[in-house]
């Protein structure tokens, strides 16, 4: 059996850059099993797969799939960066010809669109909530020891934590900390936490000027130490810092060893638009 396979950096518009995803192009349905073994083979933080949902669909032509997501350790309800890598394999090496296109997932339909160098995903916004100091102050400690955190929220439908750190600090501070993310999982003792993500306000001033707002994203609990750019905590990131700062539009980079920059724009629905660029790094099959 092959299987067309591609892995496209998202989040960036150079190799080696961004975070990078591998995408399975299905013909026909792939064992059950086979799913989770092919994404503990490609050992990226996600292998999406888009398969047809209909006998006669065509990946050129076409303008719905279904879109399912896998980390190296298990099936996941919504990827980001996986769907942007998706959406470019459709665009640019299919060459779909479909302005919008339309995903199945475990998250609803998500669409994504061609604007400009960019390609747009419409993703749910979720609310976060001040969540007690106490329940996870352990939690907290093995993420950022003894440093000043100014607020902490909670998103209940994504079951990721927002640890906002003082607006004191600057973004080196961020990017020079040294997480042991193995040590969240003992840390972390009420089982509602599935993804840590670490936040700082942006400066209007300095060499960084532009970005309203910094993070990085852990998910061990999905076998994930860290993530390098991460459309789903942008999902939360967004709505909580488009109340903090009063803005519809913001620009926000993940702070990770890759990094990657994200174009945020807040819909009236409830829904937010995540823009990104793309580098394409591998086209091959695999065969079993």
């Amino acid at each position: 059996m092959q299987i067309p396979v591609f892995t496209v950096d998202a989040f960036t518009n150079r190799p080696f850059s961004g975070n990078p995803a591998a995408v399975c192009l299905l013909e026909n349905d792939l064992a059950e099993d086979l799913h989770q073994k092919i994404a503990t083979e490609m050992n990226l933080s996600e292998t999406a797969f888009i398969r047809k949902l209909h006998p006669g669909d065509d990946f050129t032509k076409s303008s719905c799939f279904g879109l399912r997501w896998f980390t190296p350790a298990n099936e996941v309800p919504l990827c980001g960066h996986a769907t942007l890598a998706s959406a470019a394999v459709l665009f640019h090496i299919q060459k779909n010809t479909n302005p919008v296109l339309t995903f199945v997932t475990l998250s609803g339909e998500l669409k994504a669109r061609r604007v400009e160098d960019r390609i747009v995903l419409d993703l749910p916004l979720y609310s976060t909530y001040p969540q007690v100091l106490q329940e996870v102050e352990d939690l907290i400690k093995a993420a950022v020891g003894d440093m000043i955190v100014q607020d902490l929220r909670y998103s209940p439908d994504t079951k990721k934590l927002l640890v906002r750190l003082s607006d004191t600090y600057e973004r080196s501070v961020l990017e020079e900390l040294q997480v042991n993310a193995q040590r969240f999982l003992s840390a972390e003792k009420t089982g509602k936490v599935k993804g840590l993500i670490l936040t700082l306000k942006g400066k209007s001033s300095g060499k960084h000027k532009g970005h309203d707002f910094y993070s990085r994203y852990f998910a061990p609990w999905y076998g994930v130490l860290e993530d390098p750019v991460t459309g789903s905590a942008h999902a939360v990131l967004s709505s909580y810092w488009s109340e903090q700062l009063g803005k519809k539009e913001m620009l926000a980079f993940q702070c990770s060893r890759r990094g990657g920059e994200l174009k945020i724009s807040l819909s009236n629905d409830g829904r937010v638009d995540i823009a990104g660029q793309i580098a394409i790094v591998l086209k091959g099959n695999l065969t079993f």
